[in-house]
This record gives structure tokens, C-alpha cells and sequence, in this order.
């Protein structure tokens, strides 16, 4: 009798633990993914033609054209009422900024030049000329107010109608206290979008970050980008905002000078401002440069695509990437002129076809409606995906989570794929699932100091609440290991990031570990579009309060 009822129950086990028989096939639509296809976009995106694909210029309409042809081939229907596009009003400011700037104290005067020492703009569009006449200087530490954190750079200091000097990234980086900020993980009040915002917040006339290689994630050319150049901003007539009369960046070894001709000491102040209670200061030194101003308004466009869901469509999935890039700019050392964006973000922008194409080849179709929005001035703050979730054509409340792909692995198979921003959400145990079955692994980002979870469009979705996974390429390399891995990520940041030199190069480039990972955030979404169920926020999640909020009300 007791073996009887032993063995029902082991049996009432397996049955209950078993899966619920579903319509998603896990294998159906990977048949689909292919290097040929994949390249084949790539190659197009990233090619001359296409003239760096930066908006307001020709570059935008030739892939506008090319992306709207393709969502028509492959069988998606317009995803914003009868149209592929999503009209996002924009503003070209471009600031010529004079080629020296002066700094006086009460007992010397220097000169900086402008690209080599700083680099400096505005976001100002209601005069022609800004003039900065013996601007009072203002160090502010990291120029962070975050109550959460009992922190305040601002408190005590009068920095209205003067010029903040602040730090790049947040007190915690380099702590090795992960319960200081977030420790060496970038919290956003690290990112120099936060930075000029407060500053503006607190009534600055401008805002000068200070650059760090390593602080920043970047050298200080990525920076140098910036000069002369044309900045796009979202079209924000009409509202009530003030921005500072300028922005912009300094050279570490520059803000050292500063702070020697003030008679202040660099590692000293540096040290005590990564501390509680630091108080900022005036550096006693005025700044003396003008801008000039020339605005443009205009429209840019999002692309979207969608295959309505069978059961449930009014519930959606939204893959997201960036089509642009930077244009024609400043020649390289080869004299070329087209920023190609190859692998940031061509390969991201190929990457969304090809999981077009796959999700239009199941033989059942998805529950749940799946958006494919490739978005629009990324590189410029991010504006096409903030002004998407700002604008929604579908519903926070009613999309179930974002899956943002922001370039794709150029160097063969990996057996780990990187999760960005770690610990945010269950849709990264989805991830873990999926990479299981697959035969590889999920591992943490390599360089959580450089904030890469606010550098990309995932975070403008996360910001209005809705769960986004933001994935990058493994370091742990099938064939040659971690040491190559790490070393071509690498070389991809000090050769080709934000350089002309970032092109298609079938000698160098090896797309079977970009396949891998488009079949693993495919099987993702693929098996969220077949559930009930809605992914949430992780308890230590920062936007977990804001999905709470809305959803609890449903």
C-alpha cells in the first residue's frame, strides 16, 4: 500500500513539474538565421552609400528607404498605423566654439585651444552668439545630487550664472565598496547626461566634465567628435526648459593646471571629493571663449515593424536597435571622411531583420504581438528611443519588455554571452535558460565602471518602467579563449569606435558568434510572444517602483 501511494505520487510530481504544453516550438524559425543574411545587411548599412547614416542628411533617407523595403520584403505589417515610420521632431544645433579660451587669475593668464585642451558646445538655440566673459570657475566634485545616497556636490555652493567643473562617473568608482553607489558598477548619476542636467537644474551657466580615460570608458577623442560639430536634440519649443549657455569636456591634464593656478592641490581635493561631505569651491579663476550659434528644425523618423499577435495582441514585444551612426566628419589618418558605423550599429540594425525574418517564418504564429523598432539618434543622446517612450505607439503598460541589440560579436563563436547592467531584471534568467540549452553561459559585463546599461537605448525603455535586456558579445572565445576575447574588445574600443576605420571587413570579421547570440535573444522573445507571464523587475532593480506603479493599477 505505502509503495502504491509512493509511486503515485512521484508520478503526480513529474506530471506537475513537467512543462505545459505550449505552441512555441523551440527550434521552429532558427532554420532562418544565417551569416549570408546577416551580412548581407550589414555590408549594405555600413557601406559608402550610405554616408555614415546620420540624421538630417541624405545618409537618413537612404536608410530610411532601405529599412522600410525591407520590413515590406519580409513580410512585416506597418507598425504605426498604416505607416513604417514614427516621426520624431528634432533640433540641429551647431555651435563653432572660437579656438582659444582664457583663463585669468588674479595673478596669471593662460590660453587653452579649443579640440586639443577642451572641447565645449550648447544646447541653446535663442541667440547667435554666446559670449563667456571672466565666467567665475566652480569646482563641484562629481556634480551629483542623489538623496538615496545622502549625497549632495551642490549643497552650500552658488553656482547660478557660473561655470561647474565636475568630475566624470560617481564617488563609488575605483571604491572597491560595492554598497558605496554601486562601487566600481556606474550608477547614472556617473553619466555626463546626468551631469549637465543638474547642473542646468541648479541655474549654471555651463557644465565641464573632466575626462578619464579609464573613468569614462573612452579616450578623449570620442570627445574631440564633439568639436564644431552638428548635435541633435529633440524639438522641445514650447516648454519651459533651461540649459546652460555651454557644455562640454576638459583634458585631465588641463584641470590639473586649473587647479595648480588656483593654489589648490590636484590629488588632495580629488581624493576628498570622493568622499561623504565633501564641500565644493570656487577656484578663483574666471573663463573667457564665445560660441556661435546656427539652429535647424526638423524631423527624423523611427522605422517600425510588426507581426500582430493570434491570441494576445494587444500585448506586446519590442526589439529594439539604433540605424544611425556620425555621418561624414573629420578625416582620419587615411584621410577618410565616413564614420561607417559598422558594428556600431549596422550589425545591430542587420541583427533586427534577420529576427524579422525569423519571427515571420514560425509555423505558428506568436500569442503576443512582436515590434521591430530600429530607432533614430542613438548617438546623439539616445533622442529616437526617448521620444519613442515618451510617444509610445503601444503602451507601457501594456508591452511586456525590450530587447535591445547596440552591435553584434565580429570575432567567431563565444561560450559566454554578457548581460549588461546585471541583475535588473527576470529577463535575464530567461537568458540563462536559453544559453543553457545552447551549450554556453551568461556572464557579467567586463567594465560595469563604464555604465554601458545607460549608454544605449534598452535605457529609455527602462526609464518609463518597461523590463529591457541589453546583451553585448562574450570575451570567453570558443577556440582561443578569454585572453583573445578580451583583447580584440579592446582593440575594437583604440582602432575603430566612433572612427571612419569602423567597417565592414569580411578578413577580420567572423559573424557565426553574431548568429549565436541573434538565436538566443530570438528564443527569448520568441518564448515571452507564447506567455502568459510578465517579467519584472529584480527587488534592487532602480525602476522597479516605476513599473510597479502603473501595473498594480491595470
Amino acid at each position: 500500500m505505502n509503495k502504491i501511494f509512493l509511486l503515485l505520487c512521484m508520478m503526480w510530481i513529474i506530471v506537475s513539474c513537467s512543462p505545459k504544453k505550449s505552441d512555441n516550438d523551440h527550434d521552429d524559425g532558427l532554420s532562418s538565421f544565417s551569416v549570408t543574411g546577416l551580412e548581407r545587411h550589414l555590408k549594405t548599412l555600413s557601406s559608402d552609400k550610405f554616408m555614415g547614416r546620420m540624421p538630417f542628411t541624405e545618409g537618413e533617407q537612404i536608410t530610411l528607404d532601405y529599412l522600410v523595403a525591407q520590413n515590406k520584403d519580409i513580410g512585416l505589417e506597418p507598425g504605426n498605423g498604416s505607416s513604417f515610420l514614427q516621426e520624431v521632431p528634432m533640433i540641429a544645433i551647431t555651435t563653432t566654439a572660437a579656438p582659444t579660451m582664457t583663463i585669468n587669475s588674479d595673478k596669471s593668464k593662460f590660453t587653452l585651444e579649443g579640440l586639443k585642451d577642451y572641447v565645449i558646445w550648447t544646447e541653446r538655440t535663442d541667440t547667435e552668439t554666446i559670449n563667456l566673459d571672466h565666467e567665475e570657475i566652480i569646482f563641484a566634485g562629481f556634480g551629483i545630487v542623489a538623496p538615496e545616497y545622502n549625497w549632495n556636490d551642490y549643497e552650500g555652493l552658488d553656482v547660478k550664472d557660473k561655470i561647474v567643473l565636475v568630475m566624470v562617473n560617481d564617488p563609488g568608482f575605483a571604491s572597491n565598496d560595492s554598497t558605496f553607489f554601486k562601487g566600481n558598477t556606474m550608477t547614472f548619476y556617473g553619466r555626463w547626461v546626468y551631469k549637465y542636467q543638474e547642473a542646468a537644474k541648479q541655474g549654471a551657466k555651463g557644465c565641464i566634465i573632466i575626462h578619464d580615460d579609464v573613468a569614462s570608458g573612452y579616450g578623449f577623442y570620442v570627445v574631440q567628435n564633439n568639436w564644431n560639430a552638428s548635435k541633435l536634440y529633440l524639438d522641445n519649443r514650447g516648454k519651459d526648459i533651461y540649459h546652460c549657455a555651454t557644455l562640454g569636456w576638459v583634458t585631465q591634464p588641463v584641470a590639473k593646471k586649473l587647479f595648480s593656478t588656483a593654489g589648490i592641490d590636484w590629488a588632495t581635493t580629488i581624493s576628498s571629493a570622493r568622499k561623504p561631505g565633501f564641500k565644493g569651491m570656487s577656484l578663483n579663476l574666471a573663463l573667457s571663449t564665445s560660441l556661435q550659434v546656427k539652429t535647424k528644425f526638423d524631423k527624423s523618423y523611427n522605422v517600425i515593424g510588426k507581426i500582430t499577435g493570434a491570441k494576445q495582441p494587444d500585448e506586446y514585444i519590442i526589439y529594439s536597435s539604433h540605424w544611425d551612426h556620425l555621418g561624414i566628419g573629420k578625416a582620419d589618418e587615411k584621410g577618410d571622411t565616413i564614420y561607417n558605423g559598422a558594428l556600431d550599429n549596422a550589425s545591430g540594425t542587420a541583427g533586427l531583420l534577420e529576427l524579422a525574418k525569423a519571427f515571420n517564418s514560425l509555423k505558428v504564429k506568436p500569442n503576443r504581438t512582436v515590434i521591430f523598432l530600429s530607432v533614430t539618434a542613438e548617438e546623439q543622446g539616445l533622442w529616437g528611443s526617448e521620444y519613442y517612450a515618451q510617444n509610445p505607439i503601444y503602451p507601457a503598460e501594456k508591452t511586456v519588455a525590450n530587447i535591445n541589440i547596440d552591435g553584434l560579436n565580429p570575432y567567431g563563436k563565444m561560450k559566454d554571452i554578457v548581460v549588461v547592467g546585471m541583475g535588473q531584471s527576470d529577463l535575464e534568467d530567461y537568458l540563462v535558460q536559453e544559453a543553457v540549452l545552447a551549450g554556453r553561459y551568461v556572464a557579467p559585463e567586463p567594465n560595469p565602471s563604464a555604465g554601458y546599461y545607460f549608454r544605449s537605448d534598452h535605457f529609455c525603455f527602462a526609464k518609463v518602467g518597461i523590463p529591457a535586456l541589453y546583451t553585448n558579445e562574450g570575451i570567453d572565445h570558443m577556440e582561443k579563449g578569454k585572453e583573445y576575447g578580451q583583447q580584440v574588445k579592446h582593440e575594437y574600443v583604440a582602432k575603430y569606435y566612433h572612427k571612419p576605420s569602423d567597417e565592414y571587413d569580411p578578413s577580420r570579421w567572423n559573424l557565426d558568434g553574431a548568429v549565436d547570440d541573434l538565436k538566443l535573444l530570438f528564443q527569448v522573445g520568441k518564448r515571452l510572444s507564447f506567455e502568459n507571464s510578465w517579467p519584472k523587475w529584480k527587488a534592487s532593480s532602480e525602476f522597479k517602483a516605476k513599473r510597479d506603479a502603473y501595473m498594480n493599477t491595470k
